[in-house]
């Protein structure tokens, strides 16, 4: 994976999407602080939270939401 786009939902939720377009997590406003929330599907189509490709940078914490930056660390 070498791209990723946010996509605000609400104040409180953004959408991230890997090059494909599929939401790979999303990044939640809890308190002060931005979390990642992973996301992945099993074979079947259900969502298994914590899962997918980015599992390993589930419930990283970002002070400010800044696209470059979030997008950094989560690939990197």
């Amino acid at each position: 994976m070498n791209s990723l786009t946010l996509q605000r939902t609400n104040d409180q939720v953004v959408r991230v999407l890997d090059p494909q377009g599929e939401c790979v997590g999303n990044l939640k406003r809890i308190g002060q602080v931005w979390k990642f929330k992973a996301l992945g599907q099993d074979a079947d189509g259900q969502v298994i939270p914590g899962g997918g490709p980015l599992t390993d940078r589930h419930n990283m914490a970002f002070a400010e939401l800044d696209d470059a930056v979030v997008c950094a660390a989560l690939l990197g």
